[in-house]
């Protein structure tokens, strides 16, 4: 792979501040990171507190944002997707997923990637294929996924089924981070995101599997059995989320998505795992721990 000063971290720093500079590990400004993160934590737990239906408002303006970043990095490509049909069917999506379940969810999807393309055949013919194939890719990642998680949160135990999938998902990065930090030697995948390590994975696995076990029996009076199940499905679904974003990263040519979380990067590169993982763990419960 060709070397991109843009993706590397001391590009544009004087020779002598390199040596003194003692970066983390990981990568990451780590007390900014533990900050943005226990103040989303907060946020997300007071809306499900205060009224379930709180937390859509929460997820939509997260939605909304990921669609602006998502867009502003497939420029770096030249894709300009179609703003408008995005922004209107991710709150289609999202009321059609908590009202109507999965069909009306896909309905919605189908017509917000329609209204793309008709919005942009009115353009010019040059550049419409690319920016089509943009929109349907942002109306599907992240808009359609966030879908499934939003379809957690329908039924009368929702509150602990979405808490279950925040917490277990939550459990792979601390978990990876951990112990990527203090015992990463193997790397998983180099060319895509040289910090990641098997061992890192490894701690992800363990974490998860106690995270889905107590939540599971906590929040849901559901066996340990289908924790374990569960946490070792979001252990590897989280890793390749990370693993999805970071090819595509590295294939725009950008670091993050962008710099509104210090510490994190941008909205997607938090939403990564979890919009990946969310479909199975509706599957999961829906089918091993009904409503």
């Amino acid at each position: 792979m060709q070397y991109d000063p843009a993706l590397d971290d001391v590009a544009d720093i004087p020779p002598e501040e390199v040596v003194t500079r003692r970066p983390s590990r990981a990568g990451r400004d780590l007390p900014a990171a533990i900050g943005v993160g226990l103040g989303l934590g907060v946020v997300i737990v007071v809306s499900l507190a205060f009224r379930k239906e709180a937390f859509l408002y929460v997820v939509g303006a997260a939605v909304l944002i990921g669609i602006w970043e998502l867009r502003a990095a497939l420029r770096q490509a030249s894709v300009h997707a179609p703003l408008l049909p995005a922004a209107v069917g991710s709150v289609a999506m999202i009321w059609a997923a908590y009202t109507h379940g999965p069909g009306a969810l896909t309905v919605a999807w189908a017509l917000t990637c329609a209204a793309t393309l008709l919005w942009r055949g009115v353009g010019p013919v040059e550049g419409a294929g690319r920016d089509v194939l943009g929109g349907v890719f942002v109306a599907t990642y992240p808009t359609y996924l966030v879908g499934f998680a939003i379809m957690l949160l329908a039924p009368d135990d929702g509150v602990g089924r979405m808490l279950v999938f925040l917490i277990t998902t939550v459990c792979s990065d601390v978990g990876g981070y951990a112990a990527g930090v203090l015992f990463g030697r193997h790397p998983m995948a180099p060319s895509i995101s040289p910090k990641k390590s098997w061992e890192g994975f490894g701690g992800s696995v363990l974490l998860c599997i106690v995270g889905g076990s107590v939540t599971v029996h906590l929040f849901l009076d559901a066996s340990w059995v289908v924790g374990i199940a569960l946490g070792i499905g979001v252990a590897c679904l989280a890793t390749l989320g990370d693993l999805m974003e970071s090819l595509i990263k590295r294939d725009l040519g950008i670091k993050d998505m962008s710099n509104i979380l210090p510490g994190h990067g941008g909205i997607m590169d938090r939403l990564d795992s979890l919009i990946v993982v969310a479909p199975v763990v509706w599957a999961v419960l829906a089918l091993l721990v009904p409503a």
